[in-house]
């Protein structure tokens, strides 16, 4: 189910008008079919793969609560990891690698070939996979309580405002506030909506709209020239930037609703002056995951350069493999590492850190080409194109797009710019309204109505 779609729009205010109903006991059964629900409008024979991630990682944190010596936790923890990263590998990454291993059979003279798995890719498998996991490594370094009441731990693994797309969210922030008895409050209302006003506006009027023409450069057959290609990546950025953070930020309102305070996932990464802080704004959820669950336990900063450059580059190249089972995916990942070595140890010019926001966005830019690329060769013919700004050639296949639609696409972008940093201060304000945020978020609303895509086009990120 699309928080776009007209079924989320009926779904929505049905649950939440019967969850205020319902006395608290009863409030966590509702939320958990509301989101097993959620999920199974997609594909119910998947509700499978989080029901197993689900009854494996409580029976393995609680079968570790009782477990004394550190060869039976380790054991333990290692059932849990097989078992979701597992499954990953299993549904996500399989046929990367039969593919990739079939190309080797061809290139050395073998005629085997292997056979491709039947698996579609499970939505939001690498949200909650990595959720479920993170509460298990807790529970291993002691650093979560056990969770003794097995719908209040799924309901954490498959809530469905985060579900798909997330934030990440840790164990002991949000199961402690599903359990907590809340009132329908007029604070938490406002608020949850201006949200979901926002990311809707986000995700159908600016994503949407962007995606028509960044499409017509990165997956039609004809060679656009290099002029193309330089907007449409500026315009993907945009693009993905409304798409995901539109998700996030109504995941954020839908969940507010109910009383529930889901993390920041993004804070105006594109007004960031370094790699580093672009990643310290963007997916925050993932990349402190990241950080806590990988970067840490290999040793962090706390170990020489050699390592630390080591760590740096898995991180990153792991973090591009999360993303997608392709080698395009792998480089966008390993740009990012190289970018924040490059920034670590080589120092920036006086004249660069005038534009340090410009060049930050102009490197992030340019691994989204990698990302947004349909394969390695599309990637690397697009790069090619960049040799030749032929500007007369884009206006005319500008022309077959329709230039005014254009130039409205690119003003709107540029409001998105003026706008973003205000909306982040008006959420960050906490408050219900002031004197003029009504008529901004009312212009947003009829903004969505007068040029939103009501094509219930899906999110990028539930490809991952």
């Amino acid at each position: 189910m699309l928080f776009n779609s007209f079924e989320f729009l009926v779904f929505l205010p049905v649950v939440f008008v019967s969850y205020f109903i319902l006395p608290h006991k009863f409030r966590w059964l509702l939320l958990l079919a509301s989101s097993y629900l959620f999920y199974a409008f997609w594909e119910w024979k998947y509700l499978s793969l989080i029901l197993l991630s689900t009854f494996v990682d409580f029976a393995v944190a609680k079968s570790l609560n009782r477990a004394e010596t550190p060869f039976k936790r380790r054991l333990l923890l290692g059932v849990s990891l097989l078992t979701n990263l597992g499954i990953l590998i299993s549904f996500k990454y399989a046929n990367f690698f039969i593919d990739n291993a079939n190309s080797a059979f061809e290139i050395l003279g073998m005629e085997y070939m292997l056979p491709y798995t039947g698996f579609l890719l499970p939505m939001g498998i690498s949200f909650y996979t990595f959720q479920t996991m993170a509460y298990t490594i807790d529970v291993y370094n002691r650093k979560a309580e056990v969770e003794h009441h097995f719908g209040y731990f799924a309901l954490y693994v498959s809530y469905f405002p985060q579900l798909v797309a997330g934030p990440i969210e840790r164990a002991q922030s949000l199961i402690v506030q599903l359990k907590q008895k809340s009132k329908l409050e007029p604070k938490n209302l406002f608020l949850g909506t201006q949200m979901i006003i926002w990311g809707l506006f986000k995700k159908m009027v600016i994503a949407d709209r962007l995606g028509a023409i960044v499409s017509m450069v990165y997956d039609q057959p004809h060679e656009p020239s290099g002029i193309l290609v330089v907007l449409a990546t500026i315009l993907f950025a945009i693009q993905i930037y409304c798409d995901f953070s539109g998700y996030s930020d109504i995941a954020i309102g839908v969940a507010r609703l109910f009383g529930v305070k889901l993390m920041d996932n993004f804070k105006t990464p594109y007004w960031s002056k370094s790699i580093s802080e672009f990643w310290s704004r963007w997916h925050i959820s993932l990349s402190t995951w990241f950080r806590d669950y990988l970067y840490i336990p290999l040793g962090g900063n706390r170990v020489g350069r050699s390592r630390w450059v080591i760590n740096i580059m898995l991180v990153f190249v792991v973090s591009g493999f999360w993303h997608g089972a392709n080698w395009t995916f792998i480089i966008w990942g390993a740009l990012h590492g190289i970018y924040l070595l490059l920034e670590r140890f080589i120092p920036s010019p006086p004249f660069f850190r005038k534009f340090r926001v410009v060049l930050t966005f102009v490197l992030v830019c340019l691994a989204w080409l990698f990302f947004r690329a349909s394969s390695l060769d599309n990637a690397v013919d697009l790069l090619g194109q960049l040799a030749s700004l032929n500007l007369s050639a884009a206006l005319a296949l500008l022309g077959t797009f329709g230039l005014s639609k254009f130039a409205f696409l690119l003003v709107l972008s540029g409001l998105f710019f003026a706008i973003d940093p205000l909306i982040d201060k008006i959420h960050k304000l906490e408050k219900p309204s002031t004197k003029w945020t009504p008529l901004l978020y009312g212009v947003l609303l009829a903004g969505i109505f007068l040029f939103g895509n009501f094509g219930e086009l899906s999110f990028i990120y539930f490809q991952f």
